[in-house]
């Protein structure tokens, strides 16, 4: 079973995901440049929309190169020595997780990826054993907590965000954990040009007579209605929650409200495109191949006679679907359910689909899956 989740979404002027040379990142597609936000920067925006953890109910997993750092402030708080404590955890982390950084002891060499849940159990073990970690020869205590860990956490985790993104541990296979989601970079559905704000600011303590900025500059912008699309494998992300099925629906809830309220945060405070989606599509549907929509706007979407480019990319990606309908069929895809901002959407085959409000949409998703 699978929840594809499409959206439509058109951001006023910004810069919401950077390239390295401090622009909008952007790609070709199509023959044409398109407006572009990485799927990592999309993953980011939803796992920290607070509305993600509110919906779980479960803290975020913690992705960091601090980890010495950050098990070794609950070893101190317990009233162990700050010394020891690090020495220990460092032994650990490397035994466990990952090499330290030759140049920044004590991070990581790698960022790792740890949820609150693993982190205490970390934290229990070590408190519970610190008269065995503490001497000097400690290597087969803390080879055993390794293992016994590993057996614990591997192929599982009690965090819904690092169940449906995973995580990849190239020293230790036995944690990776297949992502549960699919996230596509986000794809603006018509061409776009670069545009450069030239900007200038006041020294406040200039003198009278004094002419000219204190500051200049520029900064890289565009405006682009976006295509997005991402998909939730439903028997990986139950597996990765350790068959916890009323978690894993939570987390497909919260997946749905976040990836709505989601914006990334690159420049916001310039800019303040803070635009919600225009159009929500999901699709339930057991077995069979992901569709991605992305190929109804291989043809650049050009402006109806009004302006504007969410009616027509609207319109771009029902006429799409109608087609992948009648050529493939929909026998394993009844489940359908669609949000418009739009009072009046330019929708033949998607209308029936058509749900009133947010919840309404999110009810038909959530009625779809299992219960138990």
């Amino acid at each position: 079973m699978f929840i594809d989740l499409h959206i439509i979404q058109n951001f006023a002027p910004s810069n919401l995901n950077r390239d390295d040379t401090g622009n909008p990142k952007d790609c070709e597609f199509g023959g044409v440049r398109r407006a572009r936000i990485s799927s990592q920067c999309i993953k980011r925006a939803i796992r920290k929309t607070p509305v993600f953890m509110q919906t779980t109910g479960v803290d975020l997993g913690l992705r960091t190169k601090r980890m010495v750092e950050f098990i070794k402030k609950d070893i101190v708080a317990a009233g162990k020595e700050p010394e020891a404590a690090e020495k220990i955890i460092s032994q650990i982390v490397e035994t466990y997780y990952s090499k330290l950084d030759k140049n920044e002891k004590p991070k990581t060499a790698v960022l790792l990826y740890i949820s609150a849940a693993e982190k205490e159990e970390m934290v229990k073990s070590v408190l519970d054993r610190w008269g065995e970690l503490s001497v000097a020869d400690n290597k087969t205590i803390v080879d055993k907590l390794a293992k016994d860990w590993s057996k614990i956490n591997q192929g599982t985790t009690s965090a819904p965000d690092i169940a449906l993104f995973g995580r990849m541990l190239a020293e230790h296979p036995d944690l990776n954990l297949d992502a549960a989601c699919q996230v596509a970079h986000a794809l603006s559905t018509h061409r776009v040009t670069m545009e450069m704000d030239y900007y200038t600011a006041v020294d406040d303590l200039n003198p009278k007579d004094t002419a000219g900025a204190g500051m200049i500059g520029f900064v890289g912008f565009n405006s682009a209605c976006f295509y997005r699309y991402a998909c939730i494998d439903w028997e990986q992300l139950v597996h990765n929650l350790r068959g916890d099925v009323v978690l894993a629906r939570r987390t497909v809830e919260a997946f749905l409200r976040a990836s709505v309220d989601a914006i990334p945060t690159g420049k916001q405070t310039s800019f303040a495109a803070n635009n919600l989606p225009g159009f929500n599509f999901a699709v339930v549907h057991e077995d069979g191949t992901p569709w991605s929509l992305a190929n109804a706007f291989e043809q650049a979407v050009r402006a109806d006679r009004e302006g504007g480019y969410f009616k027509p990319s609207v319109k771009a990606l029902d006429a799409y679907w109608g087609r992948l309908a009648k050529v493939y069929g929909l026998e394993k895809r009844s489940h359908l359910a669609a949000l418009c901002l739009d009072e009046q959407p330019p929708l033949q085959n998607l209308a029936p689909a058509l749900k009133e409000d947010l919840e309404s949409w999110i009810k038909a998703v959530m009625d779809a899956l299992p219960k138990e």
